[in-house]
């Protein structure tokens, strides 16, 4: 069993040590995040998931520069933000995987009348999906990937401001 005293006290260090109060804090050095990008097994399941389902626009969809055959692909996730994909055709890839390094979650704000809504379309597709807090909602796509919806506004985490 994980002993989490140790690891509350860790956290706590860490904080003290790292996390510069608001006010305080330098300007980021980036200007946003440009698109975060996933893999997908077939284009169209993944285009009828991410548009039909979840109602983000399909914004361009291009070959991949890397790797000729293959698909870039583009969401409209609101505020500026992409969500992407690319398909691998002919890599023979695994299934999804949580692996250290790698993609844990995404996490994408909408506001909550359309969390309601969403969180029923999940349901009239079939989706498996877990809601928690009455703001967040977890399920994955076709291919796997976990993505949550939160009822909460950008820069904000269950009621404490997080940016």
């Amino acid at each position: 069993m994980t002993d989490t005293t140790a690891l509350d006290a860790e956290r706590d260090r860490i904080r003290t040590e790292h996390l510069v109060p608001a006010g305080d804090r330098p300007a980021s050095t980036a200007r946003g995040l440009h698109h975060t990008a996933l893999v997908s097994a077939d284009v169209e399941r993944t285009v009828r998931f991410y548009q039909g389902v979840l109602g983000f626009p399909l914004t361009e969809l291009i070959e991949n520069r890397d790797y000729p055959g293959s698909s870039h692909f583009f969401f409209d996730i609101g505020n500026g933000n992409l969500l992407a994909f690319f398909d691998f055709p002919g890599l023979d890839l695994g299934p999804y995987a949580e692996v250290l390094g790698g993609l844990h979650h995404v996490a994408i704000s909408v506001e909550q009348g359309r969390w309601d809504s969403l969180v029923a379309r999940l349901r009239e597709a079939g989706v498996q999906h877990e809601v928690h807090s009455g703001v967040s909602v977890y399920f994955r796509d076709p291919d796997g990937a976990r993505i949550e919806l939160i009822a909460d506004p950008l820069g904000e985490m269950y009621g404490e401001t997080v940016l």
